[in-house]
């Protein structure tokens, strides 16, 4: 069903008590919609799809499927890069006039690689409330199962399609020091692969997650090298949703010699405050740990 513009909080029974859903008058919904298994939906997700009194889709025909199989008959509307333009304009106006809007993509969460992010900047400006409805991220999951460091990581997205491009996109990357998570187009998983492990090193760690929550979900962990030869050779892993996620660069501790040597010089040209902060900025070393030391060479020198 769908509500007009004043509808109020609705009632669902979560873990044997009653959670209150408010659908408020002139209120942007980023509703999370699954991935794959259409199981990973959630509660309050259905609620505010069968609530809000429009739904802006990527693909109105794609999204057509989840919300019957829902029994959802909100209206959609198409939103997607196409015509993110003109359409922002014409919502942001339903919004001022107290309609409740859920924003949609094709699977995952809205914006997250997906169309949404000039509707959501005009929504700040006019300041329109924005609500975010959690649920399946496609980046996310395949972290969560990756194996590799999850205390710091970035979200690349796609790399760019040409291969010059795409060389220097990683180019740039090379020295983050933390895992990479990259969303890979599976008609170009090999050429990108190649350009990972060639800018990158045949040894770097990975994990490729394919169709996550699928039927065919594949989550496999190794080095670059060896997933290059893998998925050439598995005509299977070159098709569907691809999630690849790299270990970030290691970066070497500076010899003990050779800073104590560079510490030295500059100790006697400047002063051990600022020979302690230079030699901190040129070897990554803890800037108050070379402060104390520049103060032992600087006795030494007088």
């Amino acid at each position: 069903m769908s509500l007009g513009p004043l509808a109020q909080a609705d009632q669902v029974c979560f873990a044997g008590q009653s959670v209150s859903i408010e659908i408020s008058p002139g209120s942007l919904f980023l509703v999370a919609t699954p991935i794959g298994n259409l199981g990973d939906i959630s509660q309050r997700a259905i609620e505010v799809l069968a609530t809000v009194d429009l739904i802006a889709a990527e693909d109105t025909r794609h999204s057509q499927r989840l919300l019957n199989h829902l029994g959802i008959r909100t209206k959609m509307q198409s939103y997607h890069e196409h015509n993110e333009a003109t359409q922002a304009e014409r919502l942001i106006s339903k919004l001022q006039q107290g309609h409740s809007i859920a924003l949609i993509s094709d699977a995952g969460t809205p914006l997250v690689s997906d169309p949404g992010y000039r509707l959501l900047q005009q929504a700040h400006q006019h300041n329109v409330k924005v609500v975010p409805i959690p649920g399946a991220c496609a980046a996310i999951a395949a972290m969560s199962v990756s194996g590799l460091p999850s205390d710091r990581f970035s979200f690349e997205g796609f790399p760019p399609a040409k291969q010059g491009a795409r060389l220097g996109f990683f180019e740039a990357l090379k020295n983050e020091q933390r895992t990479m998570i990259f969303y890979i187009s599976c008609h170009r998983i090999v050429e990108t692969l190649n350009d990972i492990k060639q800018v990158f090193g045949g040894q770097r760690l990975a994990t490729f997650a394919r169709e996550i929550t699928k039927t065919y979900e594949t989550i496999r962990k190794a080095s670059l090298a060896e997933l290059c030869d893998w998925v050439s050779e598995d005509e299977q892993q070159r098709k569907g949703e691809i999630v690849l996620m790299v270990t970030g660069s290691v970066q070497q501790a500076p010899d003990d010699a050779i800073v104590n040597e560079m510490l030295s010089v500059l100790v006697e040209e400047l002063p051990v405050k600022q020979a302690a902060k230079i030699a901190a900025r040129l070897t990554g070393v803890n800037k108050n740990d070379l402060y104390k030391a520049a103060l032992v060479l600087k006795d030494k020198h007088d």
